[in-house]
C-alpha cells in the first residue's frame, strides 16, 4: 500500500489574480542581512524571526492556491502576527515564468512560493531558492523534505475523477480506465487543459506505449472535451456540462459535495498524486516574513486548516482520506526535455 509517506519518498528522491501589490522590490545584488535566519537554528529562532519579519511588515508571496481559499488561510497569519501577506495568484507554469523571468532582469519581486513540486524544481533549477533549517521538518511524513532543503513539502493533490451525481449513478462508475471505451461514455468526459503531469504518469503506469494507445483510442471512440483550468472542469462537472472528469484534484469535488453540489469523486488505477510544497527565494525583499510564511504553512494551525478544506496536508499528526489508497507520485525531477515531450504529446492528442 502507498501512503503519504511513500508517494513524498518517492518523487523527492527521483529528484482570475488575487491582488498583489509590489512594494520594496529588491533590485541588483542586494541580499538581505536577514536571508541568514533561513539557516539559523538557535533556540531564539522563531523570536528573531518574527521581531525580524514585524520590522519588514509585509511579504510577497506567489501561489496556485485556490482564490476561495487564500483568506481562510492567510487571514489567521496577518491576524496573528501583524504581517500583511501580498498575494499574486496564478497557474503554476504562470508563477514559475514570472519569477524566472523578474528574477533574470533582476527585480527580485516575491519572497516566498508555494507551487507543485515538480514546479519547485525548476525554480531550484534556475538558482533561485534558498535552502532553509525549519525546526517544522520534524512534524512533517518522512519525505517531506528533500536533501537540498530548497522547499518543504505541505500538502498533496491528489488527482482523482469526479462526476455528476445528477448524470451518472455510483453503481454505473467504470471500475477501470478501459471501462471509459464503452459506448455510454461518448460525449461525456473532459479534462483539463494542463494535465500533462498526471496524463504522463499514467501512462508510464500502464507501460508508456500501451497507456498512450488507450488515450488515442479514447479520443477516438468517445471524444474528451478540454476546459482551461480545475476550477472551470470542476464546475463543468457539478452543473453537469461535463458529465465526468478524468482528474481534478481531490478537493475541488470534496469542497463542492459539502456545499451540497450534485458531485461526488472516485480512484481509477493507476492514480496519481504530486506533492506540493513552499519555497524561500533567495532574493526575497522580506526574508524574514517569507520565513515566517514559510514556517507557518507547514505549522500544525494552517495544517489543519488546509486539511479542513479537504487538502491532504503533509504533517505527520494529521490523518488523509487516501491513507489506504495506492497513489502513484509524479516525479518532481523529471528533466525539461522529457516534460516537454509529455507536453506536446498531451496537446497533440487532446488539444489537436
Amino acid at each position: 500500500m502507498i501512503t503519504r509517506r511513500t508517494i513524498l519518498k518517492a518523487s523527492l528522491s527521483l529528484a482570475s489574480s488575487a491582488a498583489f501589490v509590489p512594494i520594496h522590490a529588491r533590485s541588483a545584488e542586494g541580499i538581505s542581512p536577514n536571508l541568514a535566519l533561513a539557516d539559523y537554528t538557535g533556540s531564539d529562532r522563531a523570536a528573531r524571526i518574527l521581531a525580524a519579519a514585524k520590522k519588514e511588515g509585509q511579504v510577497n508571496f506567489y501561489t496556485t492556491i485556490a482564490k476561495s481559499d487564500l483568506e481562510p488561510l492567510f487571514g489567521p497569519f496577518e491576524q496573528k502576527y501583524s504581517v500583511k501577506v501580498n498575494i499574486w495568484r496564478a497557474g503554476d507554469e504562470q508563477v514559475v515564468q514570472r519569477a524566472v523571468s523578474e528574477a533574470r532582469a533582476r527585480r527580485y519581486m516575491p519572497d516566498s512560493v508555494h507551487v507543485g513540486s515538480s514546479f519547485l524544481d525548476n525554480l531550484r533549477r534556475e538558482n533561485l531558492l534558498q535552502p532553509v533549517a525549519s525546526p517544522m521538518f520534524a512534524d512533517l511524513i518522512p519525505g517531506s523534505v528533500p536533501e537540498h532543503r530548497m522547499w518543504a513539502s505541505t500538502l498533496l493533490s491528489v488527482w482523482v475523477q469526479s462526476y455528476n451525481t445528477n448524470a451518472i449513478k455510483k453503481e454505473e462508475l467504470p471500475s477501470s480506465f478501459s471501462d471509459l471505451l464503452l459506448p455510454k461514455w461518448k460525449g461525456k468526459l473532459g479534462l483539463e487543459s494542463k494535465s500533462s503531469d498526471w496524463f504522463a504518469t499514467v501512462c508510464q503506469q500502464m507501460s508508456t506505449e500501451k497507456g498512450i494507445a488507450f488515450f488515442k483510442e479514447l479520443i477516438a471512440t468517445n471524444g474528451v472535451s478540454v476546459r482551461n483550468g480545475n476550477s472551470l472542469l470542476n464546475n463543468m462537472v457539478a452543473s453537469g456540462e461535463v458529465p465526468l472528469a478524468l482528474e481534478t484534484y481531490n478537493y475541488m469535488p470534496m469542497q463542492a459535495k459539502r456545499k451540497h453540489a450534485p458531485i461526488d469523486w472516485f480512484l481509477l488505477q493507476p492514480a496519481v498524486a504530486r506533492a506540493n510544497g513552499v519555497a524561500l527565494f533567495k532574493h526575497a525583499p522580506h526574508p524574514a516574513a517569507g520565513l515566517l510564511l514559510y514556517d507557518y504553512m507547514l505549522s500544525m494551525d494552517a495544517q489543519k486548516i488546509l486539511a479542513n478544506m479537504d487538502y491532504v496536508p503533509t504533517h505527520r499528526n494529521i490523518p488523509s482520506p487516501f491513507q489506504n489508497s495506492r497513489i502513484t507520485p509524479v516525479d518532481p525531477a523529471m528533466s525539461a526535455a522529457e516534460r516537454n515531450k509529455w507536453n506536446d504529446l498531451f496537446n497533440h492528442l487532446f488539444l489537436g
